[in-house]
């Protein structure tokens, strides 16, 4: 009888917090699930991992020190889209595959950046406190609101990044009247069906709303940055659910507190969780969630679906996911 092997998960909580099952990924052999790894203490990750052929990770990092301490692992999977904390370079060196988990959460990132968008237009979270702290009952006119009420219709949603994310989200836009203007280095017919593509500058002097669902990579690090601030609309309302090293906070935070940014709505910082001195705390009118666009019931299953997916067909020698092929 063929010897089971060993699937290790290292920070398996915010995939699964005991609402979902990780029954099947278990099915395929020893499983082990640790609900937390530390980031930063490498003896324990390596302890965790011991002498597992399969380890999945979310956020703990596995690069060389950890890949020549367990020698024991032949397959690594990201329980996530990005899998830049895994050394996937020398991870091929070692005939190591590293798996990701693509497309996912498509339409609930897209959801999620409507929501932020219109939460920045609406204010409905900041109008419902004021209600139940007992507001409206001894206000003297029959309503009020504590914020402009700004109607999307004809306004123009510029996209920075047309992927599968951004397309939804232009589809969506679309729907309720917006003009959808993006950049993207690289066209598609899907998304010149639901948007116009335009230069950076274009994009950037001629929106009302800017939307950022882009990877971060070299271009667009520190993108949304004082420079390229300024030539924004004055008034601008900016929402990032992408990556949250794609905005320099503190120009952003500048901005707001200037009011040449409106309203800004992001769901990541520059390093999570949120520290207290990250200057969009104490700036005007940013609205912040803690990285949870992707957090949806239906997309955590997707999540570990696919995880099995990928570990099977490691275990039967075939090539799924594979990001260092």
């Amino acid at each position: 009888m063929q010897e089971r092997k060993k699937i290790v998960v290292l920070d398996g909580f915010t995939v699964n917090s005991d609402d979902l099952s990780w029954d099947e990924l278990g099915a395929l052999g020893d499983l082990t699930v640790y609900d937390r790894t530390s980031q930063t203490d490498e003896r324990e990750v390596i302890a965790r991992i011991g002498d597992a052929e399969l380890v999945y990770t979310k956020k703990v990092p596995i690069m060389k020190n950890i890949i020549d301490a367990c020698p024991s692992v032949k397959f690594i999977n990201m329980l996530a889209t990005g899998y830049n904390i895994i050394d996937v370079v020398y991870a091929k060196e070692k005939g190591i595959p590293v798996a990701n988990i693509p497309t996912y959460g498509s339409a609930a990132v897209s959801q999620y950046a409507i929501a932020l968008m219109l939460e920045a237009c609406l204010h409905i979270g900041h109008h419902s406190e004021t209600v139940h702290a007992g507001k409206w009952e001894n206000n003297i006119d029959w309503c009020y609101w504590d914020y402009p009420l700004i109607e999307l219709d004809g306004k123009t949603l510029g996209i920075l990044g047309l992927g599968k994310i951004g397309t939804r989200t232009a589809a969506t836009a679309g729907a309720l009247g917006m003009k959808v203007l993006a950049y993207d280095p690289y066209p598609t017919n899907a998304g010149r069906a639901v948007a116009d593509y335009v230069d950076f500058e274009t994009l950037l002097t001629s929106s009302d709303v800017i939307a950022v669902h882009m990877l971060l990579n070299p271009f667009s690090k520190g993108l949304i940055n004082k420079s390229n601030i300024e030539k924004m609309k004055d008034g601008v309302i900016i929402v990032n659910n992408s990556r949250g090293q794609i905005v320099v906070e503190q120009d952003l935070a500048d901005a707001l507190n200037s009011g040449k940014v409106a309203v800004a709505a992001v769901d990541v910082v520059s390093s999570e969780p949120i520290t207290k001195d990250n200057p969009l705390l104490k700036a005007k009118n940013c609205i912040i969630t803690p990285h949870i666009s992707w957090a949806s019931k239906e997309c955590r299953q997707r999540i570990i679906d696919c995880a099995v997916a990928n570990a099977k067909a490691y275990i039967t020698g075939e090539c799924i996911n594979i990001v260092n092929k």
